[in-house]
């Protein structure tokens, strides 16, 4: 812990500015466009601000989570020093920047959600020391506190202080600058570092075995959610259907102006209720509903076409929601987007009736792909027999469905990426969230398809946590079947 921050007025650093510009000593100066601070101003800011007490910081609730994963970690890299980043503020353009979001391993292991900040599990004896290297208050001790754009409390709005921060997250603290220092007194072949995640680590610290290790392990220890975790993804999960349920009602305006009024309509409820959306929401109208990513959401929305939505809110404890419907936009299907949308519906339920502990990840999508394929042979699309179309060597289904049926969940929208392909592709276990999300796209230009089909997509997206004795689908009460979507859709208003 360090020692706690005084309360008394601040003693204001003037900067020394004399050795840069020795024939400019009253004057700060800021850099390219920016215009030089008269030492006259540095001097008012200094005085005339009240005591700054130390505010009343909670224990964040999930800190004995963070310090059981902290002691998990340590024991299986007794002996190696650990360096965990939560990487910088990413450039958008220029000199601005993308609105924050922690890194994920960093956060996973202490919550901690400011920029910069790098985690050290320093060992010795029988186990590991914790610190948490962390940007002090920008307060009025400085003049950085109204001259650093990216930083400065003027500018950006006040953190946690160091003691603030130790109390909050339940780990000991110290200041940012004090790093450089810190990794020095370790033993250069004995670090494992958290890479691509800060650059400067990165060029700073020699790679080694250790952290490609490190990065699977905490990849892997993140596969069983713990109940907090399913608690907050609960809550994502709960918020996103109301997402979309303000896509519904938004449907009127969204015929006039496109599918920027989808998007917004989702984005604003993820803004309002967490911290943003976990990815790029997905408003795909008529065609676009064939394009997997398509994120441009700049198209028309049309009475008659489908409107394909993959969206997910990023709860404020960084755990996002990953769910898709497809939706009449007229509140109707037609018999065409009906047959196609039945098929998806089944192959999800195919899907989802395998998942229990103990069953491959992967039995998931082969029950679902076998539906799609044999969906597809009764359309007349299909021109093989499923089980030749479903082989290994042929895979020929995949042109009207080219993703997987599922992936982890949780604070990543792809989670625990980084895992070993034996664990990421083992069997499920309790704690396991993933997505069972099936779906079939026919392009506008696909000769192959009865034309009455063409330029329909589907897809049908639910997040399921695996149980002790089979699952519970965290997004049920978002309808699927397609009678009771379109009256769902009724009772929001929609036209029928």
């Amino acid at each position: 812990m360090v020692p706690e921050e005084s309360d008394a007025a601040p003693q204001f650093v003037a900067p020394d500015v004399s050795e840069e510009h020795p024939e400019s000593e009253n004057w700060i100066w800021m850099g390219k466009h920016r215009p030089a601070i008269p030492r006259a101003l540095v001097e008012l800011m200094a005085s005339g601000w009240a005591p700054g007490g130390a505010a009343s910081t909670p224990r964040h609730p999930a800190a004995d989570n963070f310090a059981a994963r902290r002691a998990e970690l340590s024991a299986r890299f007794a002996g190696r020093n650990l360096v965990i980043p939560t990487g910088p503020l990413k450039v958008r353009s220029n000199d601005t920047y993308y609105r924050f979001r922690p890194g994920t391993d960093l956060f996973w292991l202490s919550g901690a959600m400011e920029p910069d900040t790098v985690l050290i599990m320093s060992a010795g004896g029988d186990g590991h020391t914790a610190t948490l290297y962390v940007e002090p208050r920008s307060d009025r001790s400085s003049h950085e506190f109204f001259t650093d754009a990216a930083y400065g409390e003027l500018w950006t709005g006040p953190r946690l202080g160091l003691a603030e921060t130790s109390a909050h997250l339940g780990v000991a603290t110290a200041p940012l600058a004090g790093l450089a220092a810190a990794l020095a007194r370790l033993p250069a072949d004995s670090i494992a570092v958290a890479r691509d995640v800060d650059s400067r680590l990165d060029s700073d610290l020699s790679a080694g075995d250790s952290d490609e290790e490190l990065v699977a392990a905490l990849s892997e220890m993140r596969l069983a959610k713990d109940p907090f975790e399913v608690a907050m993804l609960q809550q994502a999960v709960d918020s996103t259907i109301r997402g979309f349920e303000d896509i519904v009602r938004a449907l009127p305006d969204a015929m006039e102006s496109g599918e920027r009024v989808v998007e917004g309509a989702f984005n604003t409820r993820a803004r309002l209720e967490g911290h943003d959306t976990g990815y790029d929401t997905i408003a795909a109208s008529g065609s676009h509903a064939t394009i997997l990513h398509w994120m441009r959401n700049d198209g028309e929305v049309n009475y008659g076409d489908l409107l394909l939505v993959d969206a997910g809110v990023e709860c404020r404890q960084l755990y996002t929601a990953d769910v898709t419907r497809t939706l009449p936009v007229s509140g109707r299907f037609t018999s065409e987007q009906r047959e196609v949308y039945e098929l998806v519906l089944e192959a999800q339920q195919a899907a989802m009736a395998e998942v229990r502990p103990g069953v491959p990840f992967m039995a998931p999508h082969r029950a679902a792909t076998r539906v799609l394929a044999e969906g597809l042979r009764r359309l007349g699309i299909l021109t093989v027999d499923p089980e030749e179309a479903l082989r290994p060597d042929r895979q020929l289904h995949r042109r009207w469905t080219l993703h997987g049926t599922s992936h982890m969940l949780g604070l990543d929208v792809h989670d625990c990426a980084n895992a070993r392909d034996d664990q990421y592709h083992g069997d499920l276990r309790p704690g396991y969230v993933l997505t069972i999300e099936p779906g079939l796209y026919f392009q506008t230009d696909d000769l192959t398809v009865p034309e009455r089909y063409r330029g329909i997509g589907v897809r049908i997206e639910d997040d399921v946590l695996v149980t002790d004795d089979g699952f519970r689908n965290l997004s049920e009460a978002l309808p699927r079947d397609p009678d009771e979507v379109e009256a769902w859709m009724a009772r929001l208003g929609a036209r029928g």
